[in-house]
């Protein structure tokens, strides 16, 4: 068997266990894509779930200055004058801890408790659903949400899509908006990239490996398609092939 024969038939052999093997994850690959490009990626991040308040913050409102609040607490770092619920209020961290004070008297109002959780997940939320469940998250927070974020109330409203939204219980900030079409973008995500743990390293030995056989297949891929469009040529080097020749009857045959 000459050089050429020989590589066309290990390529045939090769390209058809190798695609045969990775034919399943390009098929995943099309699917989780498409699922993925179709969505707008504002709509998946949960951007209309949420109201963007605008409200400014009044000055006149302030009753609690600034030195007040650091001769209260001392130790206290990061501060900052905000809102919540329309409502002035004062942000800050006791050693990596956040603290949520009104700027009107001073009062302490984190951590939020359940009622209060509940107003600022209606503050927030743009849909007219009705409240269905709240919980308070303290450790083990679902892969929906960062754990450092925690602790956190979570306000699940019965609306299509069963959207969430997470609000510190800490700063009182909406921390996460989350809905069923995110979820399922989650996994579609993994199984993009073939990270089926914390769905964080692109860049995964198994995705790797996949795609390097991948690589490979093609490789022998181009190798048949190149004898395939010289027909002639590939013909001629593989002595299976019968060339079928019109039978010509001799002079001396009798018609």
């Amino acid at each position: 068997m000459n050089k050429p024969m020989k590589t066309l038939k290990t390529s045939r052999k090769f390209h058809k266990w190798l695609m045969l093997f990775v034919g399943l994850q390009f098929v995943i690959w099309s699917v989780t894509g498409a699922y993925m490009v179709f969505f707008d990626i504002d709509y998946i991040h949960g951007d209309s779930l949420v109201i963007n308040h605008q409200t400014k913050i009044t000055p006149n409102d302030i009753g609690f200055s600034l030195k007040a609040l650091h001769n209260k607490y001392p130790q206290a770092q990061n501060m900052s004058v905000g809102t919540f619920i329309n409502a002035n209020v004062y942000r800050f961290t006791v050693n990596g801890k956040g603290f949520l004070v009104a700027a009107a008297d001073g009062r302490l109002l984190s951590p939020l408790n359940k009622s209060t959780a509940q107003a600022a997940a209606k503050h927030y939320y743009s849909g007219d659903g009705m409240i269905q469940e709240v919980e308070l998250l303290i450790d083990n927070p679902p892969f929906e949400l960062s754990p450092r974020h925690l602790p956190a109330w979570r306000v699940n409203f019965d609306n299509f899509g069963s959207p969430s939204i997470y609000i510190s219980a800490d700063s009182g900030k909406l921390v996460g908006k989350r809905h069923e079409f995110w979820r399922l973008f989650d996994w579609m995500f993994r199984f993009h990239i073939m990270d089926y743990g914390e769905a964080e390293e692109i860049d995964n030995i198994l995705l790797f490996c996949i795609t390097l056989i991948a690589l490979f297949g093609c490789i022998f891929g181009l190798i048949l398609t190149y004898f395939r469009v010289f027909k002639k040529e590939s013909k001629a080097l593989d002595p299976s092939i019968e060339t079928i020749k019109p039978s010509v009857p001799n002079r001396g045959d009798k018609a």
